[in-house]
């Protein structure tokens, strides 16, 4: 099993899960966050003066599948967040050692 973690722009969430559930993923997690990469954040203008903004807000999914889902789900997560602009976001795909579905007690890929 592996855990997808994508930190996206909030307005890309529903067609990232729209994607997600076209190939048959069922579950996600939302979590609304606030980051930065590269670029520091930006500054804006406001009545006037100028202020930055370090946090910039974005969502992210997590998602556990098996194996054999793993690469469609990232092919779905990047085409349905992609811009082309900076701040698009990032993918991080680790390993599940064991899943446990708390109501029946199933374990393994049962769980998910």
């Amino acid at each position: 099993m592996k855990k997808i973690e994508a930190i996206i722009k909030p307005f890309k969430l529903d067609e990232v899960k729209d994607a997600l559930h076209e190939i048959g993923l069922q579950g996600i997690t939302v979590i609304e966050a606030k980051g930065f990469g590269r670029q520091k954040g930006h500054t804006e203008l406001y009545r006037g003066a100028e202020y930055v903004v370090d946090f910039l807000p974005k969502v992210k999914l997590e998602v556990v599948l098996e194996d054999d889902l793993v690469e469609r789900a990232v092919e779905a997560i990047q085409t349905a967040a992609h811009t082309g602009r900076i701040g698009d976001g990032k993918i991080f795909i680790t390993t599940v050692e064991q899943a446990i579905r708390i109501r029946t007690g199933e374990t393994g890929t049962d769980a998910i």
